[in-house]
């Protein structure tokens, strides 16, 4: 293949559960997209001030979200600036962002990510394309999940694609169209809990491992309504706020128990969705080790678990993709999955140094 058919992208992605930002440079075959390459990547750790600004956010005026969508994008603008210094690269194509999700709410119609790309391409003076959700929304689709595109175009030997991140979503093939969506709340419900005890996470599910079940918590979480309804179907943080933690706090648990109850939640709803074939398991939730033990025990397909680049920087590696979709006019939005009126080609370009350069 010509060197001229190969992109390279840097791929942003920060999720739900405020864990950093997720740098990925891809090298992409346009021709062949399952030519690809991770060359290198990394995740930026938020510093106090930026993860409260980001947690709370949906709590802000319009006019404070408003400033800090700008500076958000400032920020990731110079925070890609010092990634391409950092890592010696000489040729990026393209900028793909998801941005940082605040609202998310499709059954009223609107869905916000923050970062504003015009800043980002304005800091970088690369084209940037992001807000790859409003679109989908407009056309009465969930906005979400987005990552089962890469999950054809790139990892279709797999039966089932799971990732384990904030939330837990799944994607597969039935009947020749791409199905998929959001299963349960993950690493941001237990995130939350771990908090409380002055931890950034869980490591390796240690602490749910020594806990207990507590039988009425866990049938009361298996019961709730969004387990029961048709898909497709997403999650934002409203559901955690306004649902899960409520429900949970309401029984006084110890955090072990709590963990260890959540877990096993979130390996059943997994088990309930996942038969037979191969189960590819990325995201934060694949290095946490009870999990995953878990899982094993509640599905009948085999767990795979790859690479720890894949793992880390699989969202990262599916933006970038969604990005050179965009850019060459692509599908990258299957109304299968997210319940759009039509398949379509998704995300706002910017490129103010296009004739000036």
């Amino acid at each position: 293949m010509t060197q001229n058919n190969y992109k390279y992208i840097i791929g942003l992605m920060s999720g739900t559960s405020l864990d950093g930002l997720d740098l990925a440079y891809i090298k992409f075959n346009s021709k062949k997209l399952q030519d690809f390459e991770i060359l290198t990547a990394e995740t930026i750790a938020y510093n106090s001030k930026w993860y409260q600004d980001l947690k709370n956010a949906y709590e802000m005026s319009a006019v404070e979200l408003t400033h800090l969508d700008a500076q958000y994008g400032i920020f990731l603008g110079e925070q890609i600036n010092a990634f391409i210094k950092r890592h010696h690269i000489d040729r990026v194509d393209l900028i793909a962002s998801h941005g940082q999700t605040i609202f998310h709410r499709p059954e009223a119609g609107y869905t916000t990510q923050i970062g504003s790309g015009a800043h980002i391409n304005v800091v970088t003076g690369i084209k940037t394309i992001c807000d790859f959700r409003t679109q989908d929304v407009a056309l009465g689709g969930q906005g979400a999940p987005l990552v089962p595109v890469g999950d054809r175009y790139l990892f279709g030997q797999y039966d089932y694609c799971l990732n384990i991140g904030g939330f837990t979503n799944i994607s597969f093939e039935k009947n020749g169209k791409r199905l998929a969506y959001d299963i349960c709340p993950a690493n941001i419900v237990l995130n939350y809990y771990v908090a409380k005890k002055g931890l950034p996470y869980d490591d390796k599910g240690q602490m749910a491992a020594s806990g207990e079940i507590n039988t009425a918590l866990l049938d009361a979480l298996n019961r709730l309504d969004f387990y029961q309804a048709e898909e497709p179907k997403s999650l934002g943080w409203e559901f955690v706020t306004e649902e899960i933690i409520p429900l949970i706090d309401h029984f006084s648990l110890k955090i072990n128990d709590i963990l260890k109850t959540y877990v096993e939640h979130i390996a059943i709803q997994i088990g309930l969705k996942t038969t037979g074939g191969s189960l590819l398991i990325t995201g934060g939730g694949a290095h946490n080790d009870f999990l995953i033990q878990q899982i094993d025990k509640h599905t009948s397909s085999k767990v795979v678990i790859p690479d720890k680049m894949l793992i880390d920087y699989k969202e990262a590696l599916v933006f970038a993709l969604l990005g050179l979709l965009k850019e060459t006019g692509q599908i990258n939005t299957f109304s299968s999955v997210t319940g759009s009126k039509i398949d379509h080609s998704s995300g706002v370009v910017f490129d103010v140094f296009k004739n000036h350069q």
